[in-house]
């Protein structure tokens, strides 16, 4: 299947619970990578939502890719809530739409992202990639 040459980039949006190491969010990274047949160099942020962002997990498995993570405001998760093909019961009540992980990699990807990887999971993350244009003048915070 290949990445699709019309896409600038994937964003990795992550969704996490508290005591999951920096080490099993970059493996599920690197797994949705190999799934979506993109390598490292194909990612252009990881994002995950805005309450989460600093934790250090997520800035240590960022950092391993040269990246920070991008911090996705609630009204921005919720206005992608549409697009999110996978539907969890406990994220919905918990925030609101039904993939964090998708919706984060959604709202980091643009207005005009697809999902190129539906939400996959490890024992304490969840790992879904987006895809499309960079909206011009965006920067994406690197290490």
């Amino acid at each position: 299947m290949g990445l699709d040459p019309a896409v600038s980039g994937l964003v990795a949006g992550i969704g996490f619970r508290r005591g999951t190491d920096a080490a099993e969010i970059f493996a599920l990274i690197a797994r949705a990578l190999a799934s979506a047949q993109a390598g490292p160099e194909d990612l252009r942020a990881v994002a995950t939502a805005a309450d989460r962002a600093c934790e250090p997990a997520i800035r240590d498995a960022a950092a391993r890719f040269g990246l920070a993570p991008v911090a996705v405001e609630p009204a921005a998760l919720a206005a992608c809530d549409a697009r999110v093909p996978t539907r969890s019961a406990r994220i919905e009540a918990l925030r609101g739409v039904g993939s964090l992980a998708e919706a984060a990699a959604l709202a980091a990807a643009g207005p005009d992202s697809h999902i190129v990887l539906a939400r996959i999971a490890s024992a304490g993350a969840t790992c879904a990639l987006a895809g499309g244009v960079p909206q011009s003048g965006a920067e994406v915070p690197r290490e």
